[in-house]
Order: structure tokens, then C-alpha cells, then sequence
């Protein structure tokens, strides 16, 4: 299996910490839920749609027969925190956009969750060599807590653009703000510009 080294870690230390972030161990959990419920896998699909030449509908099963890779990337958290050297492992989004053939005009992702999450993010980030689909996490299938059955990691922007629990990407001519750019959140969200909120 390839193993994908990302430029977050590749970065001089003196670099390798975006300003205003801090090391910790272990990922914090979040969930914009109380309780996050189990979920059907047998009715679960992960579809793929909008801007594209080739929608895709995939069972889980049928997600994890596709290339995979695993990635070795720093994860850093608007919330202050960062953790170094995660071990993720799935399907690198560069598979998804040959799956899907994005047209022209595709110029953004908008990411749906299953308890109701969403996010966004220019294609160009979500193409990127070290953004993927994982399912598993340090070598074990990917805890609940922390996405199961699919995560998007993207290394390069903040960790909310990291959805949890993915079931449905749409591909957009124009971008739109998801759950927590509605709140005031950055719409693109890259560290080592403190893009944190509106503004920044």
C-alpha cells in the first residue's frame, strides 16, 4: 500500500505549528450532537453528485474495494490544539474525482454528514495528494467517536473541515457555508493563516 508522508509534516519544526496552536497527544472529540446514534450499514451509502460526469452511489462494502492509501498527517483544531502524526488510512479523493469526473465548472465540495453535519471547502484542497476518505485510524477500523464509517481528512485546513461520519459529497459551481461557517467559521479555514472566523 502507498504511504502518503503529508506537507503538513514535511514542514521545518520551526514551521510545522500553525501560530496560536498548541501539541497535545490524542484528537479531542466533538460532535455538533449529544448522542451519536448507530447506524444502519446495511442502508448505508456514500453518494457522490452535482458538477460531475458520473454520479456514483457506494456501499460501504464497495467503498473499501477502491484504491487505498495510507497517510501519515499533523491534525490541527481551531479550537487551539494540534496533534502530531496521525495514521490514517482510505480512499485518497483524487480516486473519487477519477470515479466521478468533475465538470469545469466544479470549482468547490460541499461535504454531508449522517447526523447532519456539513462543511465546505474549494476543490483544489480537496484534491490535494494528502486529502482522503479514511476508515481506519492508527491501523484499527476508524473509532465511532472519531468519524466511523468515513471521515474526510484534509491535513492542509482545519480540523472542522475534517467531517466526520461522511456520507455525501456534492460538487458545486459556486461555494456555500456549511454548519459551522453559518456561525461565524471561516469559509476556507487554513491554519497557518489563523483563517479561525469571518474575517481573519
Amino acid at each position: 500500500m502507498k504511504k502518503i508522508v503529508s506537507d503538513t509534516v514535511k514542514k521545518d519544526e520551526r514551521q510545522r505549528l500553525p501560530s496560536g496552536q498548541h501539541w497535545i497527544q490524542y484528537p479531542l472529540i466533538y460532535d455538533i450532537v449529544d448522542r451519536v446514534p448507530d447506524w444502519d450499514m446495511d442502508k448505508y451509502r456514500f453518494k457522490v453528485w452535482g458538477e460531475v460526469e458520473n454520479p456514483v452511489e457506494l456501499s460501504y462494502e464497495e467503498l473499501l474495494k477502491l484504491p487505498s492509501v495510507s497517510l501519515v498527517a499533523d491534525f490541527h483544531c481551531v479550537t487551539r490544539w494540534s496533534v502530531r502524526e496521525i495514521e490514517w488510512e482510505g480512499i485518497p479523493t483524487q480516486e473519487i474525482i477519477k470515479l466521478v469526473n468533475p465538470k469545469e465548472e466544479a470549482k468547490f465540495v460541499f461535504v454531508y454528514c449522517l447526523e447532519g453535519y456539513t462543511t465546505n471547502m474549494p476543490l483544489e484542497f480537496f484534491a490535494k495528494e494528502d486529502s482522503l476518505l479514511a476508515y481506519k485510524m492508527f491501523g484499527e477500523t476508524l473509532p465511532k467517536e472519531h468519524g466511523y464509517p468515513l471521515r474526510l481528512v484534509v491535513p492542509q485546513l482545519y480540523a472542522w473541515k475534517s467531517a466526520k461520519y461522511v456520507w455525501g459529497i456534492e460538487f458545486r459551481k459556486e461555494d456555500k457555508p456549511g454548519y459551522w461557517e453559518e456561525r461565524g467559521y471561516h469559509m476556507l479555514g487554513d491554519p497557518w493563516k489563523e483563517q479561525r472566523y469571518w474575517g481573519d
